[in-house]
């Protein structure tokens, strides 16, 4: 079990290189979370959902997601609570105070779903949740160390250098942890390190006289990790989102792209291959700034809370910098809860998402949505059916994870057609606006170059999927140098 001393510590980087790295070594490998916190979610082949990370590290163990590898997804869709999905599933919602009571049911669920995979794989690496030294969630809990002890589960711990601090957060969860906690730790990791790692051997040794834990390596920086999918909204709050003065790369001119933060916004990473196309200029733009005149499209996210994210983007005003876009010839896009939100109206008859209620939407698209109680989860693929923005029909691959019916006179005119002959979406009359349930579709390189082409980009043509993989080999190769890979096999075995 991989543990971290804190949240965004690379736990779920580290995680999924060594998958890969033990993948390539010739062993059957499975990544394991027990519960995990992201509105960033991936459907999984045996038709459920589970954290985007457990996905990618999927991948990079080169076999399907599936439910048992995140049993338990918590998804936020307000400050005090969030839906719970069990095995893939809607199981209601979890109240933040939850987190201070029993959760031996939802313990049994992660412990069962680790049998299923262990008797599948020769190795399982288990990836932990924030820090096992939040020792006032001990009692309750089952992702760090009450995970490992109902598995009997060795650990590894990782610090992270960049933050600074990093002798004492390895120490202070040394004091911290009891002694059986303590004695589960059979080494530490410090990741995240920049320059000559042998700079840093007297601080190793001073954990280790400090801990008696062993040193398993220093991992350096990994430039390779910014090319993977992002699990949750952490690379949202650094700073430097939104767009650079004059958006000039290479002596040219980029065509911009603006994305509205939205509160609960959700799957984000699907537009990581965007932001790696050299004529676009991709742009997060946070609460308290207005959408920027000059993007030539703006791309309304999927959400978790598609009424209260409505609700959002009128309190920043965004609703008036989107109609203003329009008019002055602007494209628009709604994906999944920002097409919901495109339409004129969304109800929540039955309190899915929250109060019952139903409010105007923001009325450029001729449909309307009805949340229910079910929620569709698939993979997909087809083609863009007509012509929104006026572009070329191209291949397309993504998937659903929406709940709500969306129909109306604007569904005639729909925006991807899927192999079997189903559409979904809508565009309006003009094709300035346009939008789907459909989650990836920048993800494919034909899909992608025919959209930003039609707001004026020159499409780089680059396969995305071909990236991802090559930074998860890159991350491989680097921890091979880095990390006392055989000790780990070992301690993983029980032989250490």
């Amino acid at each position: 079990m991989i543990q971290g001393c804190g949240s965004d510590v690379g736990k779920s980087v580290l995680v999924a290189g060594l998958c890969r790295l033990f993948t390539r070594r010739g062993l059957t490998v499975r990544p394991f979370k027990s519960q995990n916190m992201s509105n960033n979610a991936a459907v999984t082949v045996d038709g459920g959902e589970i954290g985007r990370a457990q996905a990618l590290q999927a991948r990079a163990c080169r076999t399907a997601p599936t439910v048992d590898m995140n049993p338990v997804l918590l998804k936020p869709q307000s400050d005090v609570g969030a839906q719970l999905i069990v095995r893939g599933r809607m199981a209601g919602t979890l109240a933040a105070s939850a987190f201070r009571s029993d959760k031996s049911a939802l313990l049994q669920v992660a412990m069962d779903s680790f049998r299923n995979l262990e008797r599948l794989a020769d190795l399982v690496l288990v990836e932990g949740a924030g820090s096992p030294a939040e020792t006032n969630l001990r009692s309750w809990d089952i992702a760090n160390m009450g995970l490992a002890q109902a598995l009997d589960l060795p650990v590894v711990l990782i610090g992270d250098i960049n933050r600074g601090h990093v002798i004492a957060a390895l120490v202070g969860a040394h004091a911290v942890l009891d002694s059986a906690d303590r004695a589960r730790i059979r080494g530490f990791i410090v990741n995240k390190f920049r320059g000559d790692a042998a700079l840093f051997e007297e601080g190793m040794q001073r954990i280790v006289a400090h801990t008696g834990w062993t040193p398993l390596g220093i991992v350096p920086w990994l430039p390779a990790a910014s090319r993977l999918p992002s699990e949750d909204g952490v690379r949202l709050e650094e700073p430097g989102e939104g767009f650079a003065v004059g958006g000039e790369r290479r002596g040219r001119t980029r065509v911009r792209i603006a994305v509205p933060m939205l509160s609960r916004i959700s799957n984000f990473d699907e537009f990581d291959a965007l932001r790696a196309e050299p004529d676009i200029e991709l742009g997060f733009i946070p609460p308290g700034r207005p959408l920027p005149a000059d993007a030539a499209l703006v791309i309304l996210p999927g959400t978790k809370s598609t009424i209260a994210d409505l609700e959002f983007v009128r309190a920043q005003g965004w609703d008036i910098d989107i109609l203003a876009h329009v008019r002055r010839g602007g494209r628009l896009l709604g994906i999944c809860g920002g097409y919901q939100m495109l339409g004129s109206r969304v109800s929540d008859p039955e309190g899915i998402e929250g109060p019952a209620r139903s409010v105007a939407g923001l009325g450029l698209l001729e449909v309307e949505t009805v949340m229910g109680p079910g929620k569709r989860l698939r993979d997909v693929a087809g083609t863009l059916a007509g012509s929104p923005f006026g572009c070329d029909k191209s291949a397309f691959a993504g998937y659903e994870m929406h709940i709500g019916v969306t129909s109306g006179p604007g569904t005639r005119r729909p925006f991807v057609e899927f192999d079997d002959g189903t559409t979904d979406g809508a565009v309006s009359v003009d094709e300035q606006v346009a939008g789907c349930s459909v989650h990836g579709l920048f993800g494919m390189t034909s899909a992608r170059s025919a959209l930003i082409a039609a707001i004026g980009a020159a499409p780089g043509h680059l396969d995305h999927a071909a990236s991802v993989d090559s930074a998860l080999d890159e991350i491989a190769s680097a921890l091979e140098r880095s990390v006392d890979i055989n000790r780990i096999e070992a301690i993983a075995h029980g032989r250490i």
